[in-house]
């Protein structure tokens, strides 16, 4: 067979599978929904890895598509496992309607702070996540955790009895659930939608990461900023993921090229995570935000209502729940 016969096939396998190829180099699109150019730290994770695969001069490029420019947010999960998305820094819980093992990435109170969220990376409890994963069709190229608080319209969100009847977001099924037992209604949707959903009063309170509270200007419409303090309830995996139908389109040295990418991806991301949390408190209170902290009175009866609904259900209804649970408790 010619080479330009050689060429012409792969192009058109390249296309059909979602990646495209230019100029003689692979492109992989990737997607989030988080806004780009504005300094979101996911999005600068996709956009280190974009650089660095370039520099290695593999024959591979990464286009990014920010604000769920390509698929809705929690579209974006079906999508690389079709092999239609090649790349998406996304919040794993999204997909736990397929997976519910995956509830336990963003379950009340797991993970205790930024430096206990990177052991448990290198923890049986995340080898059996991503095993899930990969055996889905995904392939995790980057950790991430991000710490995350509350905010509402009406008031300060510390004890359980501070949230009752208000209409709340959580992201996803567990925080649901214990904010649920605490007497809050739910509204479920991306972290994309919260603005417009508190703008028009559809939305009293909502949990989200330190990153997507200032990424989505929420200081414009909360009267009050829980911040994660000591007492954080709130900690979320949102790696960077790709379709595995893509990864297997590339050579060895491509592959190669996006997981040392990924490393250097998701060491910046350690770095940042910390600092979201402080630039968080310092954006709303320039915005006249009031903030606040739980003490450990506050956090442990939230803990306590969880372990009643949240650490409840998943032990008993999630298959191999009771077991994450326990290797992910067994992390000090």
């Amino acid at each position: 067979m010619s080479i330009l016969k050689k060429t012409v096939i792969w192009t058109l396998v390249m296309a059909f599978t979602g990646i495209t190829a230019t100029a003689g180099a692979a492109t992989l699109k990737a997607s989030h929904q988080w806004p780009g150019g504005k300094g979101d730290v996911r999005d600068e994770m996709v956009q280190i890895m974009a650089r660095e695969v370039a520099k290695a001069n593999v024959g591979l490029d990464i286009k990014i598509y920010p604000g769920a420019a390509l698929f809705k947010a929690k579209e974006q999960w079906n999508a690389m496992v079709k092999g239609q998305l090649d790349i998406s820094a996304f919040p794993l819980d999204y997909a736990s309607g397929r997976h519910p093992q995956f509830s336990s990435t963003l379950m009340p109170g797991l993970v205790k702070n930024h430096d206990h969220a990177k052991r448990l990376n290198n923890s049986p409890f995340m080898t059996d996540i991503k095993k899930i994963i990969n055996d889905a069709g995904v392939v995790v190229l980057a950790d991430a955790w991000l710490a995350g608080g509350f905010a509402s319209t009406k008031n300060c969100i510390l004890g359980p009895d501070t949230i009752k009847g208000q209409v709340t977001r959580a992201a996803g099924p567990a925080f649901e659930q214990m904010l649920a037992g605490a007497g809050a209604s739910i509204a479920s949707m991306s972290s994309a939608d919260i603005y417009q959903a508190m703008q028009t009063g559809v939305l009293d309170a909502a949990n989200t990461s330190s990153g997507s509270f200032v990424s989505y200007r929420l200081y414009e419409q909360v009267k009050c900023l829980t911040a994660p303090g000591d007492y954080a309830l709130w900690f979320m995996y949102e790696p960077v993921l790709m379709s595995k139908k893509s990864w297997d389109k590339l050579n060895k040295a491509q592959q190669d090229a996006l997981m040392e990418a990924g490393k250097v991806a998701e060491a910046y991301m350690f770095g940042e995570a910390k600092g979201l949390d402080d630039k968080m408190v310092d954006v709303f209170k320039k915005a006249n935000v009031e903030v606040v902290t739980m003490n450990a009175e506050q956090a442990a009866a939230w803990k306590a209502i969880a372990d009643k609904t949240s650490y409840k259900n998943f032990s008993e209804k999630v298959p191999g729940g009771k077991e994450l649970i326990e290797k992910a408790l067994a992390v000090e």
